[in-house]
């Protein structure tokens, strides 16, 4: 069985989604072993009736992370690409980074568990 497919939306145009929240997603994601599309802004592909859309929203198992469930299924209706009954919208303005990577990868976020190495170093004596 195939794993289900991520959409990650960077929400360029709109600002509407905090940046920490959109950047530590997408830091989140690029350091799963999970595969993923990011598009700069679904609002735009939406004016634009932008044929990935269509292509996306056929996909079983599709799990979006964006802003509000009802404009993501409204973005993709109004560019005639109706979502599956099993898409996960993951809500990126009202969850925090660490929520959100949860529910698009099923765990905690890669980022959220390892040490960087920006983290303050403990001295021993």
């Amino acid at each position: 069985m195939a794993s289900p497919r991520i959409l990650y939306c960077r929400c360029a145009y709109a600002k509407v989604v905090p940046q920490a929240v959109k950047d530590g997603v997408l830091e989140g994601l690029s350091e799963s072993e999970t595969a993923f599309d990011a598009v700069a802004d679904l609002c735009q592909m939406s004016a634009a009736k932008d044929p990935a859309l269509q292509r996306l929203s056929k996909q079983s198992g599709l799990k979006i992370a964006a802003c509000y469930p009802r404009a993501v299924k409204w973005l993709f209706a109004a560019a005639n690409a109706p979502l599956q009954d099993d898409t996960q919208i993951v809500n990126m303005r009202t969850l925090s980074a660490e929520q959100s990577c949860q529910q698009l990868l099923g765990g905690a976020c890669p980022s959220a568990e390892a040490p960087t190495d920006d983290a303050p170093q403990t001295l021993e004596d």
